[in-house]
């Protein structure tokens, strides 16, 4: 069973098709396999976490902030803090329910780090229309500390 989701109504139909060809509700032939989606958004976060330590990627463009919180930790605890999500591949439906590889958590000196991955336009202003337009699709990785979520 697959969900499918159209760009056009919103509508999320489940099918056992692996392809839709339009949407029930609307008739829309903009209809994206959501599991299929998040396993290529899966694949370019990873690419993107795995970059961070290297200037960036060249495909999947975007940038890697952290909060006050961790800041304040210090430049050591900062470094050690993006060498370990850049290396994180410890995902599981508890913390990553949707397979899109968008969140996760490091501990570094026995603090408890989240790191967080948003996908936007291309002005940083708005979610992307279409997260698999890596022309138009930016990333924003966050590192926080839990009590700042």
């Amino acid at each position: 069973m697959a969900q499918f989701h159209c760009t056009s109504c919103g509508e999320v139909e489940e099918h056992d098709l692996v392809t839709l060809e339009a949407c029930a509700s609307c008739g829309a032939t903009s209809v994206v396999n959501l599991e299929v989606q998040a396993a290529q958004v899966a694949k370019a976060n990873d690419a993107f976490r795995a970059a961070i330590l290297s200037g960036g990627h060249p495909d999947y463009l975007g940038r890697a902030v952290c909060t006050q919180g961790v800041a304040a930790e210090g430049l050591d605890f900062v470094v050690h803090a993006q060498i370990a999500v850049a290396a994180f591949s410890e995902f599981t439906e508890d913390n990553d329910p949707y397979g899109d590889h968008t969140f996760g958590s490091v501990t570094i000196a026995d603090k408890t780090v989240w790191f967080k991955i948003d996908l936007y336009d291309e002005s940083y202003s708005f979610g992307t229309d279409d997260p698999l337009d890596d022309a138009r699709t930016r990333r924003v990785l966050t590192l926080l500390l839990p009590s700042e979520y």
